[in-house]
């Protein structure tokens, strides 16, 4: 039996301190000069492109190529800037998980993640975790995240040449959207409060397991057994 892993990165695997919202707040003032950076947009289990999008529509900027290029561009230039100044961390258990999960035959692991690809790059570069991953779905094109999860099980059955069963899919994320965006694809979901949601939020998205943390990774390894 093959089983596939996808990770959520932000709240799942690491905690950077905010260096993604710094990052994208230097963007919008050196891409297009501006100064008031004050907004109150939701970030949690959703896409980049969701959130650039609801950024754009507050400082009144044309969501289009015209303005996503220089900002991509000066978001990709800040981020590893913001990595570097802001206390980040890789959470509790985190490589010991990928370790051991990297080490099975009958497990691969991917991506599933809001994050745009360049991004969650250069946050798993940073924190020494980018060669656990070859495929994933990212935030580059999707409003929504169910359509990542979409993306990331045509990428997995791509990248593996392989098909592969949703039965065997495990989704493991810290919001009630990796919850929801697993069962749109029929996958098996694993949340973890180590994010912005409480073990009682993230229960009420019916998770098939909820962990607290993963300080614990047998925890989490034992489910594949």
């Amino acid at each position: 039996m093959k089983y596939v892993c996808l990770f959520d990165i932000d709240g799942t695997l690491l905690n950077t301190g905010g260096a993604g919202q710094r990052g994208m707040e230097r963007a919008l003032a050196s891409a297009f000069n501006l100064d008031d950076l004050s907004h109150d947009i939701p970030a949690a289990g959703r896409t980049d492109r969701a959130i650039v999008a609801d950024l754009f529509e507050h400082h009144r900027l044309e969501n289009g190529p015209a303005a996503w290029e220089p900002f991509l561009e000066a978001y990709l230039a800040h981020l590893p800037q913001t990595l570097a100044e802001l206390d980040g961390r890789v959470l509790p258990g985190v490589f010991e998980i990928l370790d051991a999960l990297a080490a099975r035959p009958d497990v691969d692991l991917g991506l599933l993640t809001g994050n745009l690809r360049a991004g969650a790059e250069l946050k798993l570069k940073h924190y020494g975790l980018d060669h656990h991953f070859a495929f994933g779905g990212f935030g580059d094109r999707h409003l929504h995240r169910d359509d990542v999860a979409r993306e990331a099980l045509e990428e997995a059955r791509r990248h593996l040449d392989r098909d592969v069963s949703v039965d065997h899919i495990w989704v493991i994320g810290d919001t009630p959207s990796d919850v929801r965006c697993a069962r749109a694809i029929g996958a098996r979901a694993v949340a973890v409060a180590t994010g912005m949601f409480s073990e009682e939020e993230l229960q009420e998205a019916k998770p098939d397991h909820l962990f607290a943390n993963f300080s614990d990774p047998q925890a989490l390894l034992s489910l594949l057994d």
